[in-house]
C-alpha cells in the first residue's frame, strides 16, 4: 500500500484511469537496471526514479568529462572527474528518496553480466557502443529478460524493445556487430544535445508501459526519429528462432575495436620526454578544455581529426592524452589506420595526474 506521501507524489499518474493505484504499486515493486549513466542513461534514470520505480540499478564505470555536459544533464562542471554512477546515485536520491538504488561501478562484460542482470526485471541499454549492446542482448536472452534499447547518431535516434514476452531479439534486426570502421560514436561524429533526452525519455516510457501493462510496447518494431525534420519511421521485424539459442557470453571488443593503442603511465611519459627525441605530445580534448588545464604539447581535438591529423609526423612517437584516456584511445586508433606506427596513449588521462 502506498503511503500518503507516495500517493501525493504520484497523484498525477494515479488519476490516469490506465494507471491507477494498481499501476503505481507495480512501479514500486519493479526492479530495473540501467546500463550506462551517460547521454541516454541520464533521462532514463531521472524519469524512472521520478515516476516511482521502486528499485533502480546503475551500471557505469566511467567518470564525468567536461565534454559530457552538453547532453548529460544530470551532471555539473563541478563534478567533472567524479564517478558517473556515484554522482547519479546522489542526484537520484534527491529526486526521489523512496527509490532504492544499487550502484555497479563497472563496465558490463562477459564476466559480470549474468551476475548483475539476473537481479532485475527489466534491462535498459543506455550504452554507447556495439560490444556492450550485443553482450547485453545475449545476456538478456540467456536470463529471459526484456531489453529496452536506444541508440543515437548525430541528429537521428532509434528505440525498440527486445526479447519481450518471447519477441524478437536485437540480433533479429542487427545480426552481427559492425567492424571498427563502421561503428562511429559521439566522440567521433558528435550528437545534438537534445537527442539523447528524446530517445532516453522514450526508453523510460517503454519501461513504464511494460511494468504497468498499459499501451503497446515497441516489441518487433524499431522507431526511428530524425530531429532535423521531426519525421518518424517505424520498421517491423520478426523473431528468428535461432537467435534464442544463445547459451554463453563472449565479449565483442575484438570485432568492434581490433586496433590496439598501447598505454604509457605519466611517469613513463616524463622519462620519455626527457630521454628521447622525436616525440610529439598531443592533447585531443577541445580547445576550451586544453586552456583550463593541460600537460603541454599540441592541441588537436578529436573532433577535427580528419582535417588536422596531417600536422603530426608519422616518423615521430605520438603520445596522446585526454581527460580519462577514452578520446585519446579513439584518436590513436584513427592514427594507426592512417599508417602511424608509433602511437601511445596516456593511461587514464590527465584526471589521474596530480597538480595539473
Amino acid at each position: 500500500m502506498l503511503s500518503p506521501n507516495e500517493q501525493a507524489r504520484y497523484s498525477k499518474q494515479i488519476i490516469l484511469p490506465e494507471m491507477g493505484m494498481e499501476g503505481q504499486e507495480k512501479l514500486r515493486a519493479a526492479k530495473v537496471l540501467v546500463i550506462g549513466a551517460g547521454g541516454l542513461g541520464c533521462p532514463i534514470l531521472q524519469y524512472l526514479a521520478a515516476a516511482g520505480v521502486g528499485t533502480l540499478g546503475i551500471a557505469d564505470g566511467d567518470v564525468i568529462e567536461i565534454s559530457n555536459l552538453q547532453r548529460q544533464v544530470l551532471y555539473t562542471e563541478q563534478e567533472v572527474g567524479q564517478s558517473k554512477a556515484a554522482v547519479a546515485e546522489k542526484k537520484l536520491s534527491a529526486i526521489n528518496p523512496n527509490c532504492t538504488l544499487f550502484v555497479h561501478h563497472v563496465r558490463i562484460d562477459a564476466g559480470n553480466a549474468l551476475d548483475i542482470l539476473h537481479n532485475y526485471d527489466i534491462i535498459v541499454d543506455g550504452s554507447d557502443n556495439f560490444p556492450t549492446r550485443y553482450l547485453v542482448n545475449d545476456a538478456c536472452i540467456i536470463l529471459d529478460k526484456p531489453m529496452v534499447s536506444g541508440a543515437i547518431y548525430k541528429f537521428e535516434g532509434q528505440a525498440s524493445v527486445f526479447n519481450y514476452n518471447g519477441g524478437p531479439t536485437y540480433r533479429c534486426i542487427f545480426p552481427e556487430p559492425p567492424g571498427a570502421d563502421e561503428s562511429p560514436n559521439c566522440a567521433d561524429i558528435g550528437v545534438i544535445a537534445t537527442l539523447p533526452g528524446i530517445i532516453g525519455t522514450i526508453q523510460a516510457n517503454e519501461v513504464i508501459k511494460m511494468i504497468t501493462g498499459i499501451g503497446e510496447v515497441l516489441s518487433g518494431k524499431l522507431l526511428v526519429i530524425d530531429t532535423l525534420t521531426m519525421s518518424t519511421h517505424g520498421f517491423a521485424f520478426k523473431l528468428i528462432e535461432a537467435n534464442k539459442l544463445i547459451s554463453s557470453l563472449k565479449d565483442h571488443e575484438q570485432a568492434c575495436a581490433p586496433v590496439i593503442v598501447p598505454d604509457v603511465t605519466y611517469d613513463e611519459l616524463l622519462k620519455m620526454m626527457q630521454q628521447e627525441k622525436g616525440i610529439q605530445l598531443v592533447d585531443v580534448r577541445e580547445k576550451e578544455e586544453h586552456y583550463i588545464s593541460n600537460i603541454g604539447g599540441q592541441n588537436i581535438p578529436l573532433s577535427v581529426f580528419d582535417t588536422q591529423y596531417t600536422l603530426l609526423d608519422p616518423n615521430d612517437t605520438i603520445i596522446l592524452y585526454c581527460a580519462s584516456g577514452v578520446r585519446s584511445k579513439n584518436f590513436g586508433r584513427k592514427l594507426i589506420t592512417k599508417g602511424f606506427t608509433k602511437v601511445l596513449n596516456l593511461k587514464d588521462g590527465i584526471n589521474t595526474v596530480v597538480d595539473v
